[in-house]
């Protein structure tokens, strides 16, 4: 997919005002509605954007606490851990994984003595052999991907300009 200047105004407009009606958005760009709402429509089918929902934040609903829990699994068990990991609701994203670990989660808690019940729920799961916790103290950069997309437009541009050493057709 290739996401081009208009693109990422587009998606900057959408985190910094994400309330906003598409014709505002178009008003705002210096656009025709039709176009933002094409743009829009395609950056949706191709993935770039995946939700339109809010954000919500576990701290605000009472688990101020977060952790990354790395589990160890029996070899032969990563599909039945994983599964099994959907049905406790404090982990609120899990990856499988190559190095130290073969599953890694992202668990809230209400308080560290809630993370110690979550973390032996993990211990007891049938393929765990072991877990490994990692407790965050503070978020040093939120979530985002805007930087990533003005990155790769910019070194699209920079692939595109006279004399970068790309041929021009």
């Amino acid at each position: 997919m290739t996401v081009d200047a208009l693109d990422t105004r587009i998606l900057r407009l959408l985190i910094e005002q994400p309330r906003t009606s598409v014709r505002e958005y178009a008003r705002i760009l210096g656009v025709a509605r039709g176009t933002l709402q094409a743009r829009l429509d395609r950056l949706e089918r191709d993935g770039v954007i995946t939700g339109t929902g809010p954000t919500l934040s576990p701290a605000a609903l009472g688990h101020p606490v977060l952790a990354f829990v790395h589990l160890e699994v029996t070899q032969g068990h990563l599909v039945e851990v994983g599964d099994a990991l959907a049905a406790v609701p404090e982990i609120i994203e899990a990856f499988s994984t190559t190095g130290g670990g073969d599953l890694l989660t992202r668990v809230v808690a209400r308080d560290n003595g809630h993370l110690e019940d979550v973390i032996q729920r993990l211990i007891q799961l049938p393929g765990v052999v072991r877990t490994r916790t990692d407790v965050a103290l503070r978020e040093r950069v939120a979530h985002r991907v805007l930087p990533l997309v003005e990155s790769v437009v910019r070194a699209a541009g920079d692939r595109d300009r006279p004399g970068s050493g790309t041929v021009q057709g």
